[in-house]
């Protein structure tokens, strides 16, 4: 029956059941206020990972996120070489990706009731933050062709390059959300439970592969939208209102209004509406902080992104150049006389 499922009923199913498990990590959070945690440290230190970490505490991060991530990526290969066509409903394969992921919740609930601490404790915060926005760097890349990545002009990036991120940004994005899922205990913060809700969003896409869903431009639009209300909500909840939050708004908002929306298929008139808006946005703000100043700031995220879409095309280009070079030669074949 679930192959019959049109893109909206999947959809609006699964960012339902993402608000509901939300709801069930706030609902957990409350029992974990009793652990004790050191004092912050500053941008680089992760507050959320216990003083005295232990081998199984360690563990029961580790193991359940390779098992998750191996499950994953074992059924997207599946999917590619067993499945590989577009279904306007749910594959079993997806199914199974559904219930891979819900299980996999189901777990870190358990383990961060358990034993706490996610991957947080061995490596950098900035780790989980770079993974998406290398997500992020590589939708930028992948949609250049259709979109175009500066007001509907493309980058001179190759055919054999996206097609090479088309073909296998399943696994980078699977692994995206999954250490990032992994990387944070389930605690009941505000900050928490936002970026919960953006990875439960992600691992949905990442279960929705070879669906009209999966491919559903606003939809996908939304996700890439998403980082923008998490990135600015945490901003103002670590800093207050005084803080940098106008530069992640705005700067995120920015990639929107010079890529992301020229490929809506909107008129001229809405595009410039909405150029002109967001223009007046960042001023009215930044003049009400008496900060005009600052208004460049916004440029950062943006920059910082379309360097890193030439820096990571370039990166692939050189690999496939690389392999091509490494790759035997075919044989000749002498088709002489009395052949």
């Amino acid at each position: 029956m679930l192959n019959n499922w049109g893109v909206g009923r999947i959809l609006t199913s699964g960012v339902l059941a993402s608000a509901l498990i939300t709801g069930l990590i706030w609902l957990l959070g409350q029992r974990l206020h009793g652990i004790t945690l050191l004092p912050d440290q500053g941008a680089s230190w992760y507050y959320w990972k216990l003083p005295e970490p232990t081998v199984w505490t360690r563990l029961s991060a580790w193991l359940p996120y390779a098992a998750h991530q191996l499950a994953l990526w074992a059924l997207i290969f599946y999917a590619q070489t067993r499945v590989g066509r577009y279904s306007r409903g749910l594959h079993p394969v997806n199914v199974m990706a559904l219930g891979v992921n819900t299980a996999f919740i189901a777990l870190h609930m358990a383990q961060t009731q358990l034993f706490y601490d996610g991957l947080a404790q061995d490596v950098s915060i900035f780790s989980s933050q770079g993974s998406v926005i290398l997500l992020l760097v590589v939708v930028l890349l992948m949609e250049n062709r259709r979109r175009g990545l500066l007001f509907g002009r493309p980058l001179p990036i190759s055919a054999q390059v996206a097609r090479f991120a088309r073909r296998y940004h399943g696994y980078l994005f699977s692994w995206a959300a999954v250490y990032t899922f992994w990387y944070h205990p389930m605690e009941a913060t505000s900050g928490h439970l936002i970026g919960f809700f953006y990875m439960f969003l992600l691992l949905l896409q990442g279960s929705l592969f070879l669906t009209r869903a999966h491919t559903n431009r606003w939809w996908t639009l939304t996700l890439e939208l998403a980082v923008a209300v998490h990135g600015t909500l945490v901003a103002v909840m670590t800093s207050g209102p005084d803080g940098a939050w106008p530069m992640f708004l705005f700067g995120f908002l920015g990639v929107f209004v010079i890529t992301q929306m020229h490929g809506l298929g909107l008129a001229r008139v809405v595009r410039w509406a909405l150029g002109l808006a967001y223009a007046f946005g960042a001023l009215l703000v930044y003049g009400l902080r008496h900060d005009l100043s600052g208004v460049p700031a916004v440029g950062r995220i943006p920059a910082i992104e379309y360097l890193l879409v030439a820096v990571l095309a370039a990166m692939i280009w050189l690999c496939l150049a690389i392999a091509r070079r490494r790759r035997p030669p075919e044989p000749v074949h002498d088709r002489g006389v009395g052949q």
